[in-house]
């Protein structure tokens, strides 16, 4: 059957991979990105290689999260149903510290934008089949500072980059919880891969960009991951593995979840 998929951050890397993959199986296509000459001429591309015209696409800047949410208003208005949505979008290393409202910008694009996109979708991922919500994590993944997320206290690019993947998980862990009839995944694609994020971040990779679109691929239509909603795949080892501690620990993921919602109604 064929599937309504939106992935954020598709302009590019593993997310654009990804889409090529699924465009060429015949797939409906969503993808986003921030500048929309770029994503204009990306959906072009994937059209032309895969055959496939139903590629579409929506501009978004995460970082602010007005405008995350009038990208969900417009995905509501165009599509009726959505079976798979890859939360793919994230930031490294950048010029700017905080977002539009005063957060903390990793934590902005990397964990708020994803959890207010998706819940505003939930509606539409009811309507589909076999839904899933794939979320990227990282092997990187370190305890929270709500100070930090809000943009009050001041902490290294790393941590904070490890502290936003590590608020996804537990939201990962908290939103399959809470939807049964959803799949809700979340993957450490793999280590330095051959990606801009990476290159600009590091200036090396270790493993090639299809490594982390082989995996999103996977995930999104794989029949043997149904099983596994919540939970955590690591891709440096190829298997399910343990999150973070605090992803399993109530009381965290119920506080970041309140706090999550103060932040972001």
């Amino acid at each position: 059957m064929k599937k309504n998929i939106l992935i954020t951050g598709s302009t590019d890397g593993i997310g654009k991979l990804a889409a090529l993959r699924l465009a060429n199986d015949g797939h409906v296509v969503y993808l986003h990105g921030r500048n929309e000459e770029k994503l204009n001429d990306t959906i072009s591309e994937i059209k032309e290689n895969t055959k496939n015209d139903n590629v579409f696409g929506f501009v978004a800047d995460f970082s602010n999260l007005n405008v995350v949410k009038n990208m969900a208003e417009q995905i509501m208005k165009k599509i009726d149903r959505l079976d798979v949505i890859i939360n793919n979008a994230g930031v490294f290393k950048t010029s700017a510290t905080h977002s539009n409202e005063g957060l903390d910008l990793r934590f902005m694009v990397n964990y708020i934008a994803p959890f207010v996109l998706t819940n505003k979708l939930l509606p539409l991922l009811e309507q589909g089949t076999d839904s899933r919500v794939i979320n990227l994590s990282s092997a990187a993944q370190s305890a929270i500072s709500y100070d930090a997320m809000a943009g009050k206290q001041k902490i290294s690019v790393n941590e904070s980059y490890a502290q936003s993947k590590l608020a996804l998980t537990i939201w990962n862990y908290h939103f399959a919880n809470l939807h049964k009839n959803i799949t809700a995944i979340a993957v450490n694609p793999g280590s330095l891969l051959n990606t801009k994020m990476v290159k600009e971040a590091y200036g090396q990779y270790w493993a090639p960009a299809d490594k982390g679109a082989d995996i999103l691929y996977d995930l999104a239509i794989g029949e043997e991951h149904k099983k596994h909603s919540g939970e955590y795949f690591d891709n440096d080892s190829g298997v399910y593995a343990k999150a973070h501690g605090d992803t399993y620990n109530s009381n965290i993921v119920n506080n970041l979840i309140e706090f999550t919602n103060k932040l972001t109604d």
